[in-house]
């Protein structure tokens, strides 16, 4: 995972991480990277009042995530600004250290800090950030970018040329030449991200972690990036999380999706059942705030138009129970007291939810 940050570090001789390439070993479906009951809490800064008291605050920001990502598949992560999806890139990417559960790499348990076991975890654990013009250090060419990752990573002594232009080519950045000596300024903002995907690639990962790839460029272009990441899961069999908080685009481009709400998941399956027939309350608030052209000619009932308005919970003191319940239109007195646990909605194969609303008690009533 080469960033800004690295700029200044060089290789020792003979610190090349093993490759495990996207297309080495294993078939379709098999599982590459795992998070179970992943947590994070950052502790908050006391203050002077709290220094003679044993309060010690913290940010829930991940608590109990579990999720499976496969060779040759997309599993989408949505939600709104804030829920945790970033949070849970950053700690499969190893950038963050985790506050409880495990991340398990062809089901070995992993842990680094730093140095050549993080290289080598980087090596087949890739990150594609949000804003592609931050993620590239400006001051040096794509040339620079993509030469870095591959000596870094993969130092064999190869033909450096041909390994650049394949690597330009397979985004879509074509003629490669009239690309590797400019310097990330010069590129539009889809450019830039295809030079960010190559760079990912330059490592030969086996999994891609997406953080909204797409959300800082213009409509026009999104769907060529989409479609770019998608060619490229299919030919080279990689493993892909793509965060979002666009839930139609998930629709289109993820094999699975699963919903998180202030650092929990709330529901997931298939990416069709989850869009087209949601079952927990704010799924179904995510798709209803996608724009409807009835609610221009006033056809929607005010009162629906404003369920499940509000503000996300504080995760410094989430609430306790579900934490959807304060905005839910549809919670019981049994929300605000009780964690909900994962449900089979029973529609569609592995569609599940976390909600009361579906415990065979409430059912019953």
């Amino acid at each position: 995972m080469t960033s800004v940050q690295d700029a200044k570090a060089s290789p020792s001789p003979g610190s090349s991480a093993p490759s495990g390439g996207p297309g080495a070993g294993g078939g379709a479906d098999e599982v590459v990277l795992e998070a179970i009951g992943l947590t994070k809490h950052f502790p908050v800064r006391r203050k002077l009042r709290d220094l003679f008291t044993r309060t010690h605050n913290a940010v829930h920001a991940v608590d109990d995530v579990n999720l499976t990502l496969r060779r040759g598949r997309v599993v989408a992560l949505v939600g709104e600004s804030g829920s945790g999806k970033s949070t849970v890139a950053r700690l499969l990417a190893q950038l963050y250290p985790r506050t409880g559960g495990d991340i398990r790499l062809h089901g070995a348990s992993t842990r680094v800090k730093g140095g050549r076991a993080f290289r080598a975890y980087a090596s087949r654990v890739q990150m594609i950030f949000q804003d592609p013009f931050a993620s590239l250090n400006p001051i040096h060419t794509i040339r620079y970018h993509l030469t870095r990752a591959l000596r870094i990573h993969h130092n064999d002594g190869g033909d450096l040329d041909a390994a650049l232009a394949d690597l330009l080519t397979r985004v879509s950045l074509t003629p490669p030449e009239r690309y590797l000596d400019k310097f990330p300024h010069e590129l539009s903002g889809g450019q830039r991200q295809r030079v960010a995907i190559a760079r990912a690639l330059g490592a030969r990962p086996e999994a891609l972690l997406a953080d909204e790839p797409v959300s800082m460029l213009d409509v026009s272009i999104r769907l060529g990036v989409l479609n770019l990441l998608r060619d490229l899961k299919e030919r080279l069999n990689l493993a892909i999380l793509y965060i979002t908080h666009d839930i139609a685009s998930a629709r289109y481009f993820a094999d699975e999706t699963l919903v998180m709400y202030a650092g929990r998941m709330v529901e997931g399956g298939d990416s069709e059942t989850v869009t087209q027939t949601p079952a927990h309350p704010y799924t179904r608030l995510l798709i209803d705030s996608a724009p409807d052209p009835d609610r221009l000619t006033g056809d929607v009932d005010p009162l629906e138009e404003d369920r499940g308005n509000g503000e996300p919970p504080s995760l410094i003191h989430p609430p306790t129970g579900c934490r959807f319940h304060p905005r839910c239109p549809a919670a019981m007195p049994r929300c605000s007291t009780d964690l909900p646990v994962r449900v089979e909605i029973g529609d569609r194969p592995g569609h599940w939810a976390a909600c009361w609303l579906y415990d065979n008690a409430e059912v019953a009533k």
